[in-house]
């Protein structure tokens, strides 16, 4: 499959390749079972502005068909630079704005009127929604589409520290109550700025995210705390300082559930995550997560603790930890799940 639109120009440093928008909405994803929505997801972008090196994307996007057209499309424009990583390039769906327009309606009416459907709708399962202003103004049309054809809520993640500015232009349509239906998040996996910069590739400080996280709460909106991707620590006493130093900063009693995950495996994140620490000055970090990339049992253990230094401080109620299980380790975790554990597979 050709692409409709080569590439055309950089986005944070990176080209920007743009392939066909059929559809941009998905009404039964699979972030459902995470809880962080009730099936639909949207999302106008393949490769992320953003570079992080524990990115599961690559991993999940394998078998896209327009894979094919964009390194042909890499090789001709870098000839010398060889197959591209998906962390190397920007892919965003062209037409995205009116491939949503399209789902949303039929025959020109909105396919979703009923008044009683509060269905929550996550964006973005792919790729992050705020990285820029180009992306930011893109995800508020998108926004006030499904503000308009829908009665959903909107469930908004990102690295960016720009969710305010959202917020408040999104604030002019306050007839369809965005105030009421969008809830925001910043991803906090670490609250130190030097080290989130060694595997988070391009994004906002940390304490920049934070920031715009307590305007947002200060200023009434809603509000969620994502802490992933963490990392592993040497004794049970780290894991509560880190816990206790995270949810403290994301003000738990602020946000409506906090989610939480150690780092997920798929793909090579684990690998480009300790090659990332190991070449920025944290050989500490890095031969932890090396540990629990190569030792089930170790990883196991580096969940468990991780999950439980958090209902030491995230109400049971709160609290949305994701953990992939086995039929070994499903019985413990499914003992714990009136604690917050969300059982995925």
């Amino acid at each position: 499959m050709s692409l409709d639109v080569v590439h055309i120009t950089r986005m944070n440093r990176k080209p920007v390749f743009q392939v066909p928008a059929k559809s941009v909405l998905n009404l039964k994803s699979g972030f459902r079972h995470k809880l962080l929505c009730d099936g639909p997801t949207f999302t106008a972008g393949t490769a992320c502005a953003y570079s992080c090196t524990f990115c599961y994307v690559e991993d999940i996007m394998k078998k896209s068909p327009h894979l094919s057209s964009v390194k042909k499309e890499y090789a001709e424009q870098f000839p010398t630079e060889g197959e591209p990583r998906h962390a190397d390039i920007v892919i965003r769906r062209h037409g995205a704005l009116a491939a949503l327009r399209n789902q949303l309606t039929l025959r020109g009416k909105p396919r979703f009127a009923d008044p009683n459907d509060h269905r929550v709708l996550y964006m973005s399962p792919l790729v992050d929604v705020a990285a820029n202003r180009e992306l930011l103004d893109e995800t508020i049309e998108a926004c006030k589409l499904i503000l308009d054809l829908t009665h959903w809520q909107i469930r908004i993640l990102s690295k960016s520290n720009m969710l305010p500015h959202l917020a408040r232009r999104l604030d002019t349509y306050s007839h369809h109550q965005p105030k009421e239906r969008i809830i925001y998040g910043v991803s906090t996996g670490t609250i130190d700025n030097k080290l989130a910069k060694a595997f988070e590739i391009g994004t906002a400080l940390v304490s920049r995210r934070i920031e715009a996280l307590h305007w947002l709460q200060d200023h009434g909106y809603r509000t969620f705390g994502m802490i992933c991707p963490s990392l592993p620590y040497e004794s049970v006493e780290q894991y509560l300082q880190f816990s206790e130093t995270v949810c403290r900063a994301i003000r738990v009693d602020r946000c409506e559930h906090v989610w939480a995950e150690v780092m997920n495996v798929r793909g090579e994140s684990f690998l480009r995550t300790e090659e990332a620490l190991m070449n920025t000055g944290y050989p500490g970090p890095a031969r932890l997560l090396k540990r629990a990339h190569e030792d089930k049992e170790y990883w196991e253990q580096y969940s468990r603790t991780t999950f439980l230094a958090h209902t030491k401080y995230v109400p049971a109620h709160k609290l949305r930890f994701l953990q992939y299980v086995t039929a070994t380790t499903r019985s413990w975790w499914t003992a714990h799940v009136d604690h917050g554990a969300v059982l995925l597979t």
